[in-house]
């Protein structure tokens, strides 16, 4: 087998392919349930996933790997990533895991851990576990277990987790004569979402909340938001809010249907906190990828912007080193260190209706406190991975850029952690001149490394 298994968010590839195999998900249940026992006891471990119609089967291998350790394998059903991990935590459970390729297409899937804090592991627990998972370290253990674990279901996890949410929002937090649309992208907030909005008192609009194993995140979800901003327009609706397939994504829509960026909505909630007093060490976290806007924006307010690798987990990990409580991405990963231990579309949905009947103002105003300078993104397909400055052409074409565009622009070219894709993002003083950089750039990265297609 080879090694790196666990990319920027677990494990993931096509099912039934490997690592995304029957035959992995009851090595991974085996060596997570060795790798959270206490003092060689076992621990339960919770399992849920989001919709997709492999779910059922990568499930069950790993709660018969589980249960081969002897653990007892919790059984959650269809819940959001961040369910996961609060149902871990608050049941002192060993750890979670999720089945779920969260924004990818429905013929992939993935495994995600969280450990018994509801925290993503470490990376360095993450090697780790890779390694003891590699190395079969926990077989021996296996021949020795006369008593193996038995498979529960949890059937009070979506009130448990409803419960929670609620219970963060200002006593008597009413959305009554609120008209909300909300896009649950056929994913693992299809059933949860709806409920906690009409419990609230919004009139709610749901789309997309009829899962069928094959529909998630297909045109819709917080990477496909133009269903939802036609919507809102068409019922006048004060929000859209779009969610990704396993629920830790949020993107919102304003009430003139036009789609806000995650880092618009960090400004506005980096302001909000700010204003109350609340921005623990007065710092926002978001990653290399966030618009130049929101340093100008969180700037200008007296705010200190940290940046981090790509991925939630990286942005988690610098929030906790420096004591932030407010962090995410431009994807619409937000993190509120201060509620709960990862990223949360409903909690942020819910947060930033906080923010707009608090200061009674609509979305798009709120949205203003950032300007967004130009950026293009482009995803080239490749067939290989090999380090951006080994390809003479690539890095000179990179370095070439970079020095046309001085300090009114800049190049970020990274491999995506979880596709085979390489991402070029360039922002620069004019929409043209951004996307004349940009498209330079990923053709080159097209003809030598790229997939031999039309781009």
């Amino acid at each position: 087998m080879a090694r790196n298994l666990f990319g920027t968010d677990g494990i993931r590839g096509v099912a039934n392919e490997y690592p995304m195999t029957v035959e992995m998900a009851v090595s991974v249940g085996k060596a997570v349930a060795a790798f959270f026992s206490t003092n060689g006891r076992p621990n339960s471990i919770i399992i849920g996933k989001d919709t997709r119609m492999s779910g059922d089967m990568l499930t069950a291998a790993l709660a018969a790997g589980v249960c081969a350790m002897g653990s007892d394998a919790v059984l959650v059903g269809c819940m959001p990533t961040p369910a996961i991990a609060y149902l871990t935590r608050s049941s002192k459970a060993g750890a979670g895991v999720v089945v779920s390729a969260s924004h990818n297409p429905f013929q992939d899937n993935g495994i995600k851990v969280f450990g018994p804090n509801g925290y993503k592991l470490s990376e360095q627990a993450e090697s780790e576990l890779e390694m003891s998972l590699l190395e079969n370290d926990w077989e021996r253990f296996c021949s020795e277990i006369r008593e193996p674990g038995i498979i529960e279901l949890q059937e009070d996890s979506e009130e448990r987790y409803i419960s929670f949410l609620l219970k963060i929002l200002p006593e008597n937090f009413s959305l009554k004569d609120t008209r909300v649309v909300i896009d649950c992208a056929n994913g693992a907030t299809h059933i949860i979402a709806p409920l906690i909005f009409e419990k609230l008192g919004a009139e709610t609009i749901v789309l997309f909340n009829s899962p069928n194993g094959t529909n998630i995140n297909e045109k819709c979800g917080s990477q496909h938001p133009e269903s939802l901003a036609k919507k809102v327009l068409e019922t006048g609706s004060a929000i859209g809010l779009a969610f990704d397939g396993d629920g830790d994504r949020l993107i919102a829509v304003d009430e003139k249907g036009e789609v806000l960026t995650g880092d618009q909505i960090i400004a506005i909630f980096g302001k909000w906190m700010h204003a109350r007093g609340e921005l623990k060490k007065n710092q926002v976290v978001t990653t290399v990828m966030s618009n130049l806007g929101l340093k100008q924006s969180l700037e200008q307010m007296g705010i200190e912007h940290l940046e981090a690798g790509v991925g939630d987990r990286f942005v988690l990990e610098k929030m906790i080193a420096t004591g932030s409580i407010l962090g995410g991405e431009d994807s619409g990963h937000m993190i509120f260190l201060n509620h709960h231990t990862t990223g949360d579309g409903i909690l942020a949905a819910l947060q930033l209706l906080c923010v707009m009947l608090e200061s009674k103002l609509p979305l798009s105003e709120l949205k203003t406190v950032m300007n967004i300078c130009p950026q293009v993104l482009i995803n080239v397909p490749v067939t290989k991975k090999p380090n951006l400055d080994s390809v003479p052409e690539i890095l000179r074409v990179i370095q070439d850029s970079e020095h046309d565009l001085g300090s009114s622009g800049r190049v970020l070219v990274r491999y995506s952690g979880t596709e085979p894709i390489c991402r070029v993002m360039v922002e620069g003083p004019t929409p043209a001149e951004t996307e004349a950089y940009c498209n330079k750039i990923a053709d080159i990265i097209q003809e030598t490394i790229g997939e031999k297609t039309e781009r």
